[in-house]
C-alpha cells in the first residue's frame, strides 16, 4: 500500500462494516443516485479519521455518457464522495446538526482512473474544525493505488 496515505489501511479490516447503508442514512441527506457512500468500514477512536467505501457499478447513471465505450467514474463524483465521507464523519461526532454544505476543494489531484467494478476506498482525516466549518484531507484508493486526493472544506448551513 502507498506510504503517503492518510490512514494505515493495511492495519484495518476492510471486510468490517461500522455503518451500513441504513446507518449512513442517519448522517447524510443525499439519496438515490447522489449517495456516494455505500458503507463506513472504520472510524478512528477519536473520531477524526475514517475509511468508507463506494462500489462502482456498471449500471450507474453516468456510465452511458462518461465516456461511451470506456466509462470512467467522473472526477467531480470522486470529490462529492470525499465530501460526503468528510461530512458523515463530522455529523456522526455530533459536532454539527442540520445540513453540512460543501464549500471548497483545494489541491485536488487525480492520479488514476476509477472504473465500473472498482471498489473505491475513501479516506478522510480532519485538519481543522470549529462550530461552523471543517477542513479535512481526503483520498481515494483503488486496488492499493492512490487515485485522487484533495482538501475538502464544509460548513453548517
Amino acid at each position: 500500500m502507498a506510504a503517503d496515505l492518510l490512514l494505515p489501511i493495511d492495519n484495518i479490516d476492510l471486510t468490517a462494516t461500522l455503518c451500513d447503508k441504513e446507518e449512513v442514512d442517519k448522517y447524510l441527506p443525499q439519496t438515490g443516485h447522489m449517495r456516494m457512500i455505500d458503507r463506513v468500514i472504520w472510524i478512528a477512536p477519536d473520531g477524526t479519521s475514517a475509511l468508507g467505501e463506494r462500489l462502482i457499478r456498471d449500471d450507474e447513471f453516468w456510465v452511458e455518457g462518461h465516456i461511451p465505450g470506456r466509462p470512467i467514474f467522473p472526477g467531480v463524483l470522486m470529490i462529492e464522495a470525499a465530501a460526503q465521507m468528510c461530512s458523515l464523519l463530522h455529523t456522526r461526532l455530533g459536532r454539527a446538526s442540520g445540513f453540512l454544505g460543501f464549500t471548497r476543494c483545494n489541491d485536488v489531484v487525480f492520479r488514476g482512473q476509477v472504473l465500473p467494478g472498482d471498489r473505491l476506498l475513501l479516506l478522510s482525516k480532519e485538519i481543522e474544525f470549529n462550530r461552523r466549518r471543517f477542513i479535512s484531507k481526503a483520498q481515494g484508493v483503488v486496488n492499493g493505488k492512490l487515485v485522487f486526493e484533495g482538501t475538502i472544506t464544509g460548513m453548517a448551513i
